[in-house]
């Protein structure tokens, strides 16, 4: 087990305040990349649900913030990236489909957002060990 996904576990398990999607996947990198946890959460407060429009996941452009806050913006890499979150989810990214499809299963919102977080932080690691900005 990670220490990133450790405290995203804790940080999805408090009710308040609400970690978004988004902040649940850059907060536990925040601190190792210089930036502390209160501007941290102000950095993903919109991000959440899609970034409240239900658009691109947050777990996803959290992902993404946290990439870009260790220097990782290799469009390659990037594409990397989408294309293990898209290959778990029929292709999808968006917010609005991906609930559609978890609502269709009979399944509660809250595990698969947790699920989204947690395979996000999974493949943020894996990048950031690769390329030497983690240990």
């Amino acid at each position: 087990m990670s220490k990133y996904l450790d405290r995203a576990k804790e940080i999805r398990a408090i009710e308040s305040p609400h970690y978004n999607c988004a902040q649940s996947v850059l907060v536990p990198f925040a601190e190792e990349a210089g930036i502390d946890h209160d501007t941290a959460m102000k950095m993903g407060a919109n991000f959440g649900s899609g970034m409240r429009l239900a658009s691109v996941c947050g777990a996803f452009t959290g992902g993404l913030m946290t990439l870009g806050l260790f220097g990782v913006d290799d469009p390659k890499v990037v594409a990397d990236f989408a294309n293990r979150i898209k290959n778990n989810h029929e292709g999808f990214i968006e917010c609005r489909d991906l609930l559609r499809i978890n609502h269709e299963k009979g399944l509660p919102k809250k595990p698969h957002c947790d699920s989204m977080v947690y395979e996000s932080i999974g493949i943020v690691e894996d990048i950031l060990r690769e390329k030497g900005k983690i240990s």
